[in-house]
């Protein structure tokens, strides 16, 4: 692994790329603050250099909520609204991918290191609307560009309800939104399901044993 020293660009570094995003965005946009040692921790353990954006957010942030904390994108965690740090969240998840954020109802967004198809380093979304990864067709800086740019209203527009940004802004950045009956299965609109916050942990294991089901019925 590449010493601490080496991963700290201070040529050419991209936060303030990142913070012109942020001051430029079209929906709020908060950053939570990362103390030194999580910060540093990790992007050791990242090993993505601060001249990325990955690595910039990984190093100043405990991560970032983004349209009232709808989107979350993971940093160093440590912080008592998102304890996840993006390398400890990717422990043991998932293979030949890597998990960057994730959304209120429990979608999940990785970048592709081979799993999904050619197209690597492209971003993917895991939709709890049809358990698949769907394809984003851009990269982890096009993402945050795009997640700013008030464009999820358009993209998440069947998964949102009346007053939904309330019930988001009562959560913290390790829980998602448990809808029952889930978003996969026919239903009610989303209003009239039943809704609870659970963990993210708790709300990924569940999602993954229900895909295998699921691959395993169509099989």
């Amino acid at each position: 692994m590449r010493p601490l020293a080496e991963l700290i660009d201070c040529n050419d570094p991209a936060w303030p790329l990142v913070q012109q995003w942020i001051d430029e965005a079209s929906v709020p946009v908060e950053v939570l603050p990362a103390d030194a040692a999580a910060g540093n921790a990790a992007l050791h353990a990242t090993q993505v250099t601060t001249r990325s954006p990955m690595g910039a957010i990984a190093h100043h942030t405990a991560g970032i909520f983004v349209d009232n904390g709808w989107l979350r994108v993971l940093g160093a965690g440590n912080n008592p609204r998102l304890q996840r740090s993006l390398p400890e969240w990717n422990e043991g998840k998932a293979n030949r991918c890597y998990l960057v954020a994730d959304d209120a109802v429990g979608g999940f967004f990785a970048i592709n290191g081979g799993a999904f198809g050619e197209d690597l380093r492209n971003l993917y979304y895991f939709a709890p609307d049809s358990l698949r990864w769907e394809p984003c067709g851009f990269g982890y800086s096009q993402f945050l560009v795009w997640a700013m740019s008030g464009k999820l209203n358009e993209f998440y527009a069947s998964l949102r309800w009346d007053d939904w940004a309330v019930e988001v802004e009562r959560l913290n950045g390790d829980q998602v939104i448990s809808i029952q009956p889930f978003l996969w299965t026919k239903g009610p609109p989303i209003k009239e399901r039943s809704r609870r916050p659970i963990s993210v942990a708790e709300h990924w294991a569940l999602q993954l044993e229900l895909q295998q089901k699921l691959d395993g019925r169509e099989g």
